[in-house]
């Protein structure tokens, strides 16, 4: 019997059976591929981002302010539209009311306090241009209606300026600055006591900031006033309405009491001159003692040396 090879023996090495391709779903076999041309053009970190709404809103500055065509439609619906649910529009119902405040006053004047009342609730909204152009409002009412307080009622005043002193305590500069310049026009065109009295009431209050901005506005206050106005108010409540701000948490707040002290000191030593210049010359030495009489008598002894501290300084620049 004849003998098989050994190699004849082993088995063939079997072919390579090929690989199973995982199977698409219909959807994604849908999608087409991204062209690199498109990936480019999603992934250029150079390419501009689009401008949102409220990055296309425009803060007109108020000397560009046109007229209104026709004043007195638009000051019948004005509050209307100021409170109306669409943002834009009442973005465009604030120029408005810019725009009837400073070509067109005498039509404003009648409906003042409820135009107000609507730029407090405009004040709040969380979109921050219709809260900034509602305080650039603020500004030009404050401009055009000097007597503020005669003009409109009590109630929407204080509303209005506790929420000026909350914004300019924000963290949001650009609201915080549009508020401290809506603040100034305030203490400059509006008359120094009603609003001194107004704002004494945020000597006290929680917020460290709110009570630096009221300090802020108290100062631009009592340097427009005279003795006369000042004595009014009552120069021993302004004294220690100064020295409680000194020993004040905030930098911001001191530097407020240590100009209503230089502003006070300043009107009684005017007083005092043209009292020397009618009366006799040791009339000034008087008023020098009589305001040291003052201090001692307004104020605790420590605080009067802070504030006699404070002149001193003042007359040796």
């Amino acid at each position: 019997m004849a003998l098989r090879a050994l190699d004849n023996t082993l088995p063939m090495a079997s072919a390579e059976r090929p690989k199973k391709l995982p199977k698409l779903s219909a959807a994604a076999a849908a999608v087409p591929a991204a062209s690199p041309e498109g990936k480019r053009k999603k992934n250029d970190e150079n390419s501009a981002p689009k401008a949102t709404a409220e990055q296309a809103v425009e803060y007109v500055r108020s000397e560009d302010l046109q007229p209104v065509p026709h004043p007195k439609a638009k000051a019948a619906g004005l509050v209307a539209e100021l409170d109306s649910k669409d943002w834009i529009r009442a973005c465009d119902a604030l120029n408005d009311a810019r725009r009837l405040a400073i070509h067109h006053p005498s039509l404003l004047n009648p409906i003042l306090g409820k135009v107000m009342l609507a730029i407090v609730k405009t004040m709040k909204s969380p979109r921050s241009a219709v809260c900034k152009t509602s305080i650039m409002a603020c500004t030009d009412v404050f401009d055009s209606f000097g007597n503020l307080l005669s003009s409109a009622s009590d109630d929407a005043f204080d509303k209005l300026l506790l929420q000026l002193l909350l914004k300019a305590s924000q963290d949001k500069r650009f609201v915080a600055e549009e508020a401290e310049k809506a603040m100034r026009a305030m203490a400059a065109s509006m008359p120094p006591l009603p609003l001194l009295r107004k704002l004494k009431a945020y000597v006290h209050h929680a917020n460290l900031r709110v009570r630096a901005k009221a300090a802020v506005a108290m100062s631009q206050c009592a340097s427009r006033m005279d003795v006369a106005t000042m004595k009014e108010f009552g120069m021993s409540a302004m004294l220690q309405v100064a020295a409680e701000l000194l020993s004040d948490r905030l930098p911001e707040a001191r530097e407020a009491a240590r100009g209503m002290v230089n502003s006070m000191h300043a009107a009684f030593s005017k007083e005092a001159a043209a009292a020397a210049r009618e009366e006799e010359e040791g009339a000034a030495a008087a008023a020098a003692a009589s305001w040291e009489s003052l201090c001692a008598l307004s104020l605790p002894p420590i605080s009067a040396q802070s504030v006699a501290k404070i002149v001193s300084q003042s007359q040796s620049q």
